[in-house]
């Protein structure tokens, strides 16, 4: 028997302590694990809000006890040098996300940090920026209303499964006002469409081949089997024959979706967004 095939993983366990919700933590964690796609064996405890040294003295106990990975994102210069001291005694494996830079930071401008708490998140003009931009994009997804194209930042057209809700809703995280209409062959194309700036005006595209294996596993998540036309290859290279030429009579930017993720995909646009304001 191959000996890779009889190799067990040890599992990792990650305790994640912030003084916030950890949000940040958990992103840099899950760019980490993306570089160990065969591992599996992993358990990631997050407790976020930790403002006390007793809070914190009992979870880098229960870590040191579990032989977690602790991972912070703490402020507070107590907690931080508590963590340091516990884990110089004790051999706790502990990362501090942020102190080291706020250190260089601080030394290179001679700026004293806030060291407060959740600064990232502050109900300042940005966030309530977000908040519209998420609402706006769910009042118009999925061509719920074409009277949204004319208010939007960008309106991304595309047949099923080229994922326009998910890329509307991250660029509405990044403070975009989006719309999006599904393109089907049969059904006309709202007049509104015409109407406005071809500029803001994002096509998806994708293979043939690429979008009936995206559809297929829709349908196996949702228990469907059979045959069904949704599935067909001749039926999906009508639908993207209809949305090229839609695109190319209305001056839509293209993008291909094919293989790329959420965020390289909602990158291209925002680069692209740059060049016509």
């Amino acid at each position: 028997m191959n000996k890779l095939r009889e190799r067990h993983y040890r599992q990792v366990r990650l305790f994640v302590v912030s003084d916030s919700i950890g949000e940040t933590a958990q992103r840099v964690i899950n760019a980490v694990l993306a570089q160990f796609p065969d591992l599996t064996n992993y358990e990631i405890k997050k407790f976020p809000f930790v403002d006390s040294e007793e809070v914190l003295t009992n979870i880098l106990a229960d870590a040191l006890q579990e032989k977690a990975v602790v991972v912070t994102t703490l402020v507070n210069k107590e907690l931080n040098t508590l963590c340091s001291d516990f884990s110089k005694r004790t051999g706790l494996e502990y990362i501090d996300y942020m102190s080291p830079l706020v250190t260089i930071i601080s030394e290179r401008t001679q700026m004293t940090p806030t060291f407060k708490s959740g600064s990232l998140y502050q109900l300042d003009e940005e966030y309530f920026n977000r908040v519209e931009a998420i609402e706006f994009s769910v009042r118009y997804d999925d061509g719920k209303d074409p009277k949204g194209f004319a208010k939007s930042d960008f309106v991304i057209l595309g047949i099923s499964r080229t994922s326009k809700t998910p890329l509307s809703m991250y660029l509405a995280n990044r403070s975009f006002k989006v719309s999006n209409l599904p393109l089907i062959p049969e059904v006309p194309i709202p007049k509104e469409l015409f109407q406005i700036d071809s500029k803001k005006i994002i096509g998806l595209t994708a293979d043939a081949e690429y979008i009936k294996k995206v559809r297929q596993s829709r349908l196996v998540s949702l228990g469907l089997t059979g045959s069904s036309s949704y599935v067909s290859l001749d039926r999906i290279k009508e639908e993207l024959a209809f949305s090229q030429n839609l695109y190319q009579k209305i001056g839509a930017t293209i993008i291909n979706v094919e293989n790329k993720s959420i965020e390289e995909s909602a990158q291209l646009i925002e680069e692209y967004g740059k060049t016509i304001n």
